[in-house]
């Protein structure tokens, strides 16, 4: 007699109703079913997100529900509602409190629009720092992933390619004031740490960026790399961590470290995601390190133009789903 098989249990975020979280959801959801017969998938969101132009309910395989929460207005594709605002940050929290509780093994999320959160009122700059309050995390790191294929700028064989950042959604002209010595060295600790625990790397190589040009040129293009960056990383390796730096940000990302480095850690948000999207062509993944859950995530937008057409690709939130599966499952194993 075979055993019951115990399902990797994952829940969906469907994001803003005006965008197109809910249809990639649905058939990312549908996709990777096929794919994996030991998942089961929540979709989270309106009941009438799910239906067809004639109003009927959308055919959805056995291990796939749907848990309805109620929007706080209609919506219409690709016409962003402050009403709704509430709704969003409903899915959020009735996901994350579900994975505290271990009723899900990971959550995915689909994209939000920050901008329609806080023109309701709502201070918010992001799922991963809604998540850290959240979940009481004081520091969570935000890092991108991506598969590049072998043979890619030369690499011989396939590498996930893992951005991670310092700061996250801050304009620029804060970023520098930002930093810090103890900031840094805690974001390399999570780094290493969850590239361990999560991803199963057993010794996990770290690059990290400077903040200036050249890295400060020695400090006549800034101190941040000597006062703060390199003391930062010498901490981490006394600790045992395989971590060097700084590098120039327009260096640091060269083909031969591709082979050996197991995540890159950038000082600011578009250091590091814009040579990530430009090789990944929007296949990434975003993953919140530090939390007490799992969690990932697209990485794109709400994609208002095309919503409510059926044109919108969901490879993303499908790889999405991949990574969500595959780190329960080292989560499982480890503990």
């Amino acid at each position: 007699m075979q055993p019951t098989p115990r399902f990797v249990k994952l829940v969906i975020t469907t994001g803003d109703p005006a965008g197109i979280g809910p249809e990639v959801s649905l058939a990312a959801a549908k996709n990777f079913l096929s794919e994996q017969p030991d998942v089961q998938i929540t979709l989270l969101g309106d009941t009438s997100l799910f239906k067809d132009s004639s109003g009927k309910n959308l055919s959805t395989p056995e291990r796939l529900m749907i848990e309805s929460s109620s929007l706080g207005s209609p919506m219409v594709p690709g016409v962003l509602n402050p009403a709704n605002a509430q709704y969003v940050l409903n899915l959020l929290d009735r996901a994350s409190e579900a994975c505290l509780n271990g009723d899900f093994d990971a959550m995915v999320t689909a994209p939000v629009q920050k901008s329609l959160i806080n023109s309701a009122g709502i201070p918010f700059t992001g799922h991963t720092e809604y998540l850290a309050q959240r979940c009481n995390t004081k520091h969570v790191v935000m890092m991108l992933c991506a598969p590049l294929p072998a043979g890619f700028l030369g690499i011989k064989s396939q590498r996930d390619l893992r951005v991670a950042l310092v700061s996250t959604h801050l304009p620029l002209k804060e970023v520098s004031a930002s930093l810090s010595y103890e900031l840094l060295l805690e974001t390399i600790q999570i780094v290493s740490q969850d590239l361990h625990t999560k991803f199963g790397i057993t010794s996990p190589v770290i690059r990290v960026a400077g903040l200036n040009p050249h890295a400060g040129e020695s400090g006549y293009l800034g101190r941040e790399e000597i006062e703060m960056i390199t003391p930062a990383i010498e901490a981490a390796k006394q600790q045992g961590i395989r971590v060097s730096g700084p590098y120039p940000g327009d260096t640091m990302f060269d083909a031969a470290a591709l082979e050996h480095v197991d995540a890159f850690i950038a000082m600011y948000h578009d250091q590091g995601l814009a040579p990530f999207k430009f090789v990944t062509f929007g296949g990434g993944v975003n993953v919140t390190l530090g939390l007490p859950i799992i969690r990932t995530s697209v990485d794109h937008g709400t994609a208002l133009d095309i919503a409510g057409k059926d044109i919108a690709d969901s490879g993303s939130m499908l790889e999405a789903l991949r990574l969500a599966y595959t780190l329960a499952l080292n989560k499982r194993n480890i503990s």
